[in-house]
């Protein structure tokens, strides 16, 4: 591929035809886990976000694989979203958050609102 060629869009199948993937969901733990292969894993992630030309969407913590993913994907000039409960904000964001924050009354509107946003979704390990 060329320096100056974009590259083509990720595509998701669902109902007729395929539609580009332009976000994705990824669920991960607000911890780094119990092996370093797993922030490594989540570090790579959201690099490989940010090379696909893909947006995130996110449970908004600040920690762990959920702040290593998003800041890569953030400072490789992606947008992210993340979407947390109010109750969740003083555990969950204990750093700088990154990109829009979405603040949500509870679980089931938090993974209501993930959903809506993205179009694709990719779950991570959170311990082991």
């Amino acid at each position: 591929m060329e320096a100056n060629q974009e590259k083509a869009p990720e595509t998701a199948s669902g109902g007729d035809a395929p539609r580009p993937v332009r976000a994705v969901c990824v669920f991960c733990g607000s911890r780094p886990g119990n092996q370093p292969s797993f922030s490594a894993a989540a570090l790579d992630l959201g690099k490989q976000l940010v090379e696909r030309q893909l947006d995130l969407v996110y449970g908004g913590g600040s920690g762990g694989l959920m702040g290593l993913v998003s800041k890569a994907v953030h400072d490789g000039g992606r947008h992210v979203l993340g979407v947390i409960p109010s109750a969740l904000l003083p555990e969950e964001v204990s750093g700088e958050t990154l990109g829009e924050v979405k603040v949500v009354r509870d679980m089931h509107e938090r993974k209501s609102e993930m959903a809506k946003h993205s179009d694709a979704f990719i779950a991570l390990p959170v311990n082991g």
